[in-house]
C-alpha cells in the first residue's frame, strides 16, 4: 500500500480511537519539537508549544481532510502558527537587551562534527550566516535540510505556492552565495 494512503487511513482512525493518534504522536513528536526548539530556543518553550500542537491537532482532527501531502505538513502548518504568536507575545512582554539574547544555532538532532578544527569553524560559519537570514529564510532552510521537507510540503507549512517557494529557495541560495563570496575576499 502506498505509504500516504497508509497514513490517511490512520488518520481516519485516529478520528475515533486514541491507540492510533498515539501512533501518530510517535511518528512525529521528535520531527515537530526539533523544529520548534529550533525556532524558538528554549527547551521550556518548545516542550510546551510541541505539547500545544498535538493537543491544537487532536482536537481539529475531524477537520483535518487528507490532500495528497504527509500528516507531518498539516502539523508543520500548526506549529508554524504557534511559533508565529508564541514570538508575537514574547515581543509584547518583555524587552531583553541584545547582550542576553541567545543565538539560536545547530539544533539538537544534527551529529556532532567530528572534522578537523578548519571544518568546524567553516560549520560555526555556515550557521551564523543561516542565523543572518531573515526568519523566512531561515526557516525554509530549516525545512529543506534539517526537517528534510520536500517544495509542497514546505509551501504547506508556510502557507505559499509551491512556485512562491522555490522563488525564495532560489534567492535564499543566491543571498548565501553573495555572503560566502565575500567572506573569501575580507
Amino acid at each position: 500500500m502506498d505509504p500516504l494512503q497508509a497514513e490517511a487511513e490512520l488518520i481516519e482512525r485516529a478520528k475515533t480511537d486514541p491507540d492510533a493518534f498515539g501512533e501518530l504522536y510517535e511518528r512525529y513528536i521528535e520531527r515537530i519539537y526539533n523544529y520548534v526548539y529550533f525556532r524558538v530556543g528554549s527547551v521550556h518553550d518548545a516542550e510546551d508549544l510541541t505539547a500545544r500542537v498535538f493537543l491544537k491537532a487532536l482536537n481539529n482532527l475531524s477537520r483535518y481532510r487528507f490532500v495528497g501531502l504527509p500528516f507531518s505538513a498539516w502539523l508543520y502548518r500548526i506549529a508554524h502558527n504557534l511559533i508565529a504568536n508564541h514570538h508575537r507575545d514574547q515581543s509584547r512582554r518583555r524587552e531583553i537587551p541584545i547582550e542576553d539574547m541567545a543565538v539560536v544555532n545547530i539544533p539538537a538532532r544534527l551529529p556532532a562534527i567530528d572534522a578537523s578544527m578548519g571544518r568546524a569553524q567553516e560549520a560555526e560559519a555556515l550557521w551564523k550566516m543561516i542565523n543572518d537570514l531573515s526568519p523566512q529564510k531561515r526557516e525554509l532552510i530549516l525545512l529543506k535540510f534539517v526537517e528534510k521537507l520536500s517544495n509542497s510540503e514546505i509551501a504547506a507549512v508556510l502557507n505559499k505556492s509551491e512556485s512562491a517557494i522555490k522563488s525564495l529557495y532560489h534567492r535564499t541560495l543566491l543571498e548565501m552565495r553573495e555572503q560566502i563570496d565575500r567572506a573569501d575576499f575580507d
